[in-house]
C-alpha cells in the first residue's frame, strides 16, 4: 500500500523519519520540494561529485578511483554532455521496518534530459540519500542545490519484513555526505 502524506507527516514529526521535514510543498521560484499527496520531494544539497574523463580514469564498482570526479559545493551544478554527477539529498532519512521506499526524478529535470537515479531506501536504512543525475543531453545541464531532485514514495508492507537493513548491518547505513561505491 502507498502512503498518504497524513502518514508520511506523522512519521516525519513523530518517528523523525525525515529531517528537515517541510510540511507542505514549496515552489516560489524553484523546483517544488516538500509533503506531496503521495509523497516527498528532497532536495539536492550543495555538495557535488562531477564525474569526469580528464586523467582517463575508469569507473570500476569494485575499485573506485577518486580520480574519476571532481568535487564542488556550489549553488548550481553544471553537468557537462553525456556526464554525471552524484550528489546527496539536504534530508536525512529514517525508513521504519514495515516500508519500502522508491524513488522517482522530478518532471522538470526529466524534460531537460536529465536523469535521477536512487536505490530503494530499505526497511530500517537510514543517512543521506547518494543521488546520481545523469544528463543525458549533448549540452551542459544545471542542477540547482537545495531546490527540489526527486520524489520519494512511501510502500508500507503486509507484515514486517524479517530481515532489514539494520539486521544485516548494511554498507551504506548511517551515510552522511555524497557516499562512494563500496565493496
Amino acid at each position: 500500500m502507498i502512503l498518504s502524506d497524513r502518514w508520511i507527516r506523522e512519521a516525519a514529526t513523530t518517528r523523525r523519519m525525515i529531517e528537515p521535514f517541510t510540511e507542505s510543498q514549496r515552489r516560489e521560484g524553484c523546483i517544488s520540494y516538500g509533503l506531496s499527496s503521495y509523497g516527498y520531494d528532497a532536495r539536492v544539497a550543495d555538495e557535488f561529485k562531477i564525474f569526469t574523463n580528464v586523467d582517463s580514469a575508469v569507473v570500476d564498482p569494485k575499485n573506485f578511483d577518486s580520480n574519476s570526479f571532481v568535487d564542488r559545493k556550489t549553488d548550481v551544478c553544471i553537468i557537462p554532455p553525456n556526464s554525471f554527477a552524484l550528489a546527496r539529498t539536504v534530508e536525512y532519512f529514517r525508513v521504519p521496518r514495515d516500508v519500502l521506499v522508491i524513488c522517482l526524478g522530478k518532471s522538470t529535470y526529466a524534460r531537460c534530459g536529465i536523469i535521477v537515479n536512487v536505490t530503494p531506501l530499505e526497511p530500517e536504512w537510514e543517512g543521506h540519500v547518494t543521488l546520481e543525475f545523469s544528463n543525458t543531453t549533448p549540452l551542459p545541464a544545471k542542477i540547482y542545490a537545495n531546490e527540489g531532485a526527486c520524489q520519494f514514495l512511501f510502500l508500507q508492507g503486509n507484515e514486517v519484513c524479517e530481515t532489514s537493513y539494520a539486521d544485516r548491518a548494511g554498507k551504506y547505513m548511517g551515510q552522511r555526505g555524497v557516499t562512494l561505491p563500496r565493496l
